[in-house]
């Protein structure tokens, strides 16, 4: 999808202008992952809040490569044909989770449909790995929509993750210049099925970008429909332009109304709901605490 401009980027406001944070702990992190050849959605996605989570001893790991078989227009992962999985990466992950001494890692992973199950066995591969080195870390996945296959859902899920999380992105009429092959309706059927089967067992979560030219009502029927499949956990973030090659931001969307998304959502029965311009999918995820919420 080709979306250059010929103006600049519009300046960004107070509200999203961040400090970069140089640590001991940023360094470590960054030292650890590249010892490990372990890709992160922090820098392959150009994540604005890298800075803050490497500093923190954090990271959101990639698996399956760093080439995606989409070309989503809001993305800056490279679309390009994958190499081959790694069969020693899920031990890498959860080494790296160890090293980190993360509580809360998140998994996430491109989209893979040069593959027959869209990458869901190197999901449950890593996640049993994560989980037999770190048996009390309560891990996250973050999937592509596995193009709604039953049997890929349900190998992803006899790994018990605690959190399925698989964003929704956008609201309905923006879905098809937004994603690439990707649909409203078939992100909904994921959710509800991972909810379906598994129950009280996991909770499910989604998430959206905001100021893409979603109107509030939209936006509202959106969070509406993810309920209605029993989503319990909600993010809301800003969107931001990584090159002028993406989709351009057409609002940025100020904090108090980042603040009434988050108390709309809250009363439709979102157990959590994280809203705010710098929320990403996996930011502060381990605030979320899995095992006690309801």
């Amino acid at each position: 999808m080709s979306n250059t401009l010929t103006a600049p980027r519009p300046r960004l406001p107070e509200w999203l202008r961040i400090k970069l944070p140089r640590t001991e702990s940023f360094a470590r992190t960054r030292g650890l992952l590249d010892e490990l050849n372990l890709h992160t959605v922090c820098e392959s996605a150009r994540c604005p809040n890298h800075w803050e989570c490497w500093s923190r001893a954090t990271a959101t790991f990639m698996i399956a490569g760093d080439r995606c078989t989409r070309a989503c227009g809001f993305c800056a992962v490279s679309t390009a044909k994958p190499l081959a999985l790694e069969a020693d990466e899920p031990r890498r992950v959860a080494e790296a989770t160890r090293r980190l001494g993360l509580k809360h890692v998140v998994i996430t992973a491109v989209a893979r449909d040069d593959l027959a199950d869209g990458g869901a066995e190197h999901f449950r591969q890593t996640i049993e790995a994560v989980r037999a080195l770190n048996p009390g870390t309560v891990i996250e996945v973050l999937t592509p929509d596995f193009l709604d296959k039953d049997e890929a859902i349900d190998c992803v899920l006899s790994a018990r993750p605690a959190v399925f999380n698989h964003n929704l992105e956008t609201v309905r009429r923006l879905t098809p210049s937004v994603r690439s092959r990707a649909t409203y309706d078939r992100s909904l059927s994921v959710l509800g099925k991972v909810k379906r089967r598994a129950g009280t067992n996991l909770h499910t979560k989604s998430g959206l970008m905001l100021g893409l030219g979603e109107t509030a009502e939209e936006l509202r029927a959106a969070l509406f429909d993810l309920r209605s499949v029993g989503c319990d956990i909600l993010t809301l973030g800003q969107y931001l332009q990584p090159t002028l090659q993406h989709l351009p931001v057409v609002e940025f969307v100020t904090p108090e109304q980042f603040a009434e998304h988050k108390e709309y959502a809250e009363g439709l029965g979102f157990v959590h709901v994280a809203s705010g311009p710098m929320v990403r999918s996996s930011y502060h995820a381990d605030e979320f605490n899995a095992g006690t919420a309801k």
